[in-house]
């Protein structure tokens, strides 16, 4: 799996069309194994990536879950944390 790909389930506030278009975007670039898609593909690679985002709406419109939403800002908390023990 991508490392760039968050998880955007269960957040208050719920993800934003940017982050679920962004997701798509990686997980694209990341099957095609490019960045940036020739002219050729480019109409593809947008149309995959629309598509993509369109999929991952609608899972995260329709899953449940009885856990409280997680707060955006602990998470970037935890994650930073966890990276400066890492790379210290």
């Amino acid at each position: 799996m991508c490392r760039n790909i968050k998880t955007l389930f269960n957040f208050d506030p719920p993800a934003t069309e940017e982050e679920i278009h962004d997701a798509a975007l990686q997980f694209v670039r990341k099957v095609s194994g490019s960045t940036r898609p020739s002219k050729r593909n480019e109409e593809a690679f947008e149309r995959a990536v629309d598509a993509i985002a369109a999929s991952v709406r609608e899972l995260l419109d329709t899953l449940e879950t009885s856990q409280h939403p997680r707060n955006r800002e602990e998470e970037a908390a935890k994650a930073r944390a966890k990276a400066a023990i890492r790379f210290a």
